[in-house]
């Protein structure tokens, strides 16, 4: 394009993915990929390179925003890991949200532990006070010996670190976790190491999803191989019970509504912790209907 003129319009490059509960923000792409990208288990920005789009193109996306967008209260910056985006361009984007968008009133994005770590606690509460209000953290599991083995690059001491880190900044935490990830051999170590970890990170939001292998992944090899074993649907549904059995939060909100879950779990925990359990208690037992597996996806 010449004189730096951008066509009118959202740019998106590659796979554009979001939680659950930004479905209805503004996507704003910020960065493109991942900045870890070493998950054995994920195959969402294989074979894309990490790359912080330019201002002139996320500068002209807010325009646009800011002239077809004005019922969207909400906005989530993409892809992978917009937090690594250094601090004074972070803020940079953050200031242009506030001024051409004033109607958003909350800005989240993805985060993993590396990205929190390097940010201090004032830039973190920088960040808050400019309309961060949501990180989205993929713990995926509590127990250290699954994060070494999938390539985590953390431990979950250190992501205990990043949710107290992220807390006290006044930032509400939503954190994911990945039922099956152990397979056969590690499925109950992992649902009480997991719950042990959430109890201890108590955030706002916790979002259990299921594994699906999906082909082109180390742990797609494992599977072929013979040395990772998946879980059957009941295996699944009483992992997802053990770990809720060991799971105490202050006042969070455990779901299992993505379309990877064969069962569906909305609880306020600790209130609704028995109930659900209860629940799980009764699809274990076949009298509740799951998910069928050609309605599961990624």
């Amino acid at each position: 394009m010449e004189c730096g003129i951008i066509s009118e319009g959202m740019h998106y490059e590659g796979n554009c993915i979001r939680p659950p509960s930004e479905a209805y923000s503004i996507l704003l792409q910020v960065t493109v990929g991942c900045s870890h990208n070493k998950c054995t288990f994920c195959s969402a920005y294989k074979g894309e390179r990490f790359k912080i789009k330019e201002d002139r193109i996320i500068f002209s996306d807010i325009l646009f925003a800011s002239k077809y967008m004005k019922q969207q209260n909400k906005l989530f910056l993409m892809d992978g890991d917009a937090l690594i985006i250094p601090q004074k361009r972070l803020i940079s984007i953050m200031d242009k949200i506030r001024d051409h968008l004033p109607w958003v009133k909350r800005v989240g994005t993805y985060a993993n532990a590396k990205s929190i770590r390097m940010k201090s606690q004032d830039e973190l509460i920088e960040l808050r006070k400019r309309g961060m209000k949501i990180f989205y953290l993929g713990a995926e599991s509590g127990d250290d010996e699954i994060l070494k083995h999938v390539c985590k690059g953390t431990s979950s001491e250190g992501l205990v670190d990043v949710a107290r880190k992220t807390k006290d900044a006044g930032i509400k935490l939503s954190v994911t976790v990945l039922l099956g990830i152990g397979g056969k051999k590690r499925s109950l170590p992992h649902a009480r190491a997991t719950g042990d970890i959430l109890s201890k990170m108590d955030p706002d939001y916790i979002g259990a999803l299921t594994l699906m292998v999906v082909p082109g992944t180390p742990l797609f090899d494992e599977v072929e191989k013979g040395s990772f074993e998946p879980l059957s649907e009941k295996e699944i549904l009483v992992e997802l019970k053990e770990m809720i059995r060991h799971t105490n939060l202050t006042r969070g909100l455990f779901l299992s509504n993505h379309a990877s879950n064969y069962l569906p779990i909305k609880a306020r925990l600790p209130k609704g912790k028995q109930q659900a359990i209860d629940l799980i208690e009764r699809a274990i037992n076949g009298d509740v209907e799951l998910r069928p597996e050609w309605m599961r996806g990624l």
